[in-house]
């Protein structure tokens, strides 16, 4: 359950963010140092070792196979494929809606400006595999890179300690037509992306999240290789009236605490009715699912109610927050548009 507080004292709020957002924590910073620094000289070698000790299997071979990936896709749940077929076709359509356009122009001086807008030649996508394995990241990294005319786009996931990868996420892959995938993750996958060995070829640029080591070792490579951006721990910020649904409120924070015990899950109203609803829902929903240790823990620890006299004040609230994720769930949402 969230507990639920008024606005004076969103503080204690800010205070727990500020808690969960430092990846500069010193110690893990050498420890991936010392990964990359390893990969960048002994390649292959240094991701076999540290494939061992931090997946538990020992791999001749990293690349997946053709045969793997059919396997998967056979295997995967045919409501899923479904499901991700769907979110193929929203997904293209926003991303063919955001392409920047090449424009050129001369002016009466002779001079010409413009812009030309080019793919680059290759892209990594990071897609996390231990604690949990998200075949949106796929769709969400490949699909971009597909409309952007990439020719190479590779994929990298941890393996599982029988050396196979999470059937979903290959059955994901295989929509979206990705056959260069390679069993590895963490701090030793990035490098490999960004240096080479021997089995991966480096890329020209690195995207998809991952976990506070995968953020430093995206940190320290960037600039050898372009990277997205230094990502988490997640969160969600959500904007509700006494319209909104609390089931789909409930279920919305849920699905962003499961990622981390760090994750944000964080509900804006002014309704104490809806506050109450909301909780009710997670309460009921929560007992079904396989994350709900990690779910309890980062609503407990990173999430809250916050209950305001007016909407207009949770806009102050939300630009001081500015979260990862924002929901507006409100009657008339494009009347903030523009405040936030």
């Amino acid at each position: 359950m969230l507990k639920i507080i008024d606005q004076n004292q969103r503080n204690e709020v800010m205070k727990q963010l500020i808690l969960r957002s430092d990846i500069n924590d010193q110690k893990i910073t050498q420890t991936v140092e010392t990964i990359v620094n390893e990969v960048k000289a002994f390649k292959d070698e240094a991701l076999r070792n540290y494939t061992n000790m931090f997946d538990g299997v020992s791999l001749s071979n990293f690349r997946v196979t053709e045969t793997e990936i059919n396997q998967a896709y056979q295997m995967a749940d045919q409501l899923l494929i479904e499901d991700l077929k769907k979110a193929i076709k929203n997904i293209e359509l926003y991303h063919e809606k955001q392409q920047i356009k090449s424009f050129e122009y001369e002016k009466e001086d002779g001079i010409i400006i413009g812009q030309r807008v080019t793919p680059i030649k290759s892209v990594g996508i990071y897609v996390p595999g231990g604690t949990a394995a998200y075949p949106s990241t796929v769709l969400m990294n490949a699909l971009p890179a597909k409309i952007a005319r990439v020719k190479r786009i590779v994929m990298i996931t941890p393996p599982n300690k029988e050396g196979k990868i999470n059937k979903n996420i290959l059955a994901a892959a295989k929509l979206v037509g990705i056959d260069e995938i390679y069993k590895v993750g963490g701090a030793q996958g990035i490098a490999a992306l960004a240096y080479g060995t021997e089995s991966i070829p480096k890329v020209s640029k690195i995207v998809g999240p991952g976990n506070v080591y995968v953020a430093i070792a995206k940190r320290l490579v960037s600039g050898v290789v372009g990277i997205d951006m230094i990502a988490g721990p997640s969160e969600v910020l959500i904007i509700a009236d006494e319209n909104a649904n609390p089931n789909y409120i409930a279920c919305d924070l849920m699905a962003q605490a499961e990622h981390d015990p760090k994750a944000a899950a964080m509900l804006i109203t002014n309704s104490r009715a809806l506050a109450d609803q909301v909780n009710l829902e997670i309460n009921k929903e929560i007992e079904t699912l396989e994350r709900r240790k990690i779910i309890e823990s980062s609503l407990k620890n990173f999430g809250a109610i916050l209950l305001v006299d007016d909407i207009k004040d949770a806009i102050e609230i939300t630009n001081q927050i500015a979260p990862e994720h924002l929901e507006i769930l409100i009657e008339n949402p494009k009347d903030i548009f523009d405040k936030i």
